[in-house]
């Protein structure tokens, strides 16, 4: 049981089940089949006696801000608290009488709660779909600090949905003159070894919520790519900073390889345009 404190939303299961009954509510779906939908997703959870308390106090939480509050999720609730079950599984697990007596408050006072009836119900919130910065195979280049030209390739854009998720790899173009098309269709992706780093492949997910404080950035070609990436089902991280991700790190890299030695493979950037992508990766 991940817990941070006494209070009902103090630990990871009310935390994730809240988050997830809600996720449920603003996509369209009733009540009664979020409900019925978590509790059957949620059966090794509710094995667990105080996972299971913080699981049921959050799905009466949860009813009773739609104004939909079920009664036996109501009288279940009266049950753990009346009988000081949740109270019991905390002395078992240690809770000195400080502790054992401010949870036992904050289990009254949201029992009390939850027996007075809200004036509305919760609201629907709308989604926002955001579309990504890029489109699928802009060329994009920025200057280095060494007053060259860098690039990265955008792999993916992923639309229609509330994040708009670009795939984007740094290349080793390092160009005096702006690159030319067929610079970007030569290019290796890079390949970080510096800072005790072994052949890590820069490609990553950018999620650009400080896109706008951002140095130059041009796209200068569009490049078709063959392959498709889901966010879900690739191993490349999340980041939201492409100063320090894409462009700080290609610096770092060429740096690096001043002193020292190149990364032992290089990776054709058409191998992730073409359809073999997979059988290279």
């Amino acid at each position: 049981m991940g817990t941070w404190g006494t209070a009902i939303s103090s630990n990871d299961t009310f935390a994730d089940t809240y988050y997830d009954f809600f996720t449920l509510y603003n996509d369209g779906f009733e009540v009664p089949e979020i409900t019925q939908q978590l509790i059957d997703q949620n059966q090794e959870t509710l094995n667990i006696p105080e996972d299971a308390n913080n699981f049921w106090l959050a799905i009466a939480k949860c009813q009773w801000e739609c104004k939909q509050l079920d009664p036996q999720i109501l009288n279940r609730i009266k049950e753990i608290i009346d009988a000081d079950a949740d109270i019991l599984i905390w002395k078992e697990l240690g809770a000195d009488i400080k502790t054992l007596k401010k949870r036992r408050e904050h289990l009254d006072k949201f029992l009390a709660q939850i027996q007075t009836e809200r004036t509305k119900p919760k609201v629907r919130k709308k989604k926002i779909i955001r579309e990504p910065i890029f489109e699928k195979g802009d060329c994009l280049i920025f200057k280095l600090n060494n007053g060259n030209f860098g690039g990265a390739f955008v792999l993916e854009a992923i639309k229609g949905t509330e994040y708009n998720y670009n795939l984007i790899a740094s290349t080793r173009i390092n160009k005096v003159k702006q690159p030319t098309e067929k610079d970007f269709k030569d290019a290796d992706i890079l390949v970080k070894n510096y800072s005790n780093r072994k052949d890590d492949v820069n490609i990553m997910w950018y999620l650009p919520i400080d896109h706008k404080n951002l140095p130059k950035i041009d796209i200068l070609y569009n490049l078709e790519v063959n392959n498709s990436f889901d966010p879900n089902k690739t191993q490349f991280g999340f980041v939201n900073n492409f100063t320090m991700w894409f462009i700080e790190t290609i610096d770092e890299q060429f740096k690096h390889e001043q002193i020292s030695h190149q990364p032992s493979i290089k990776i054709p950037a058409k191998k992730f345009i073409k359809k073999d992508f997979f059988k290279f990766w």
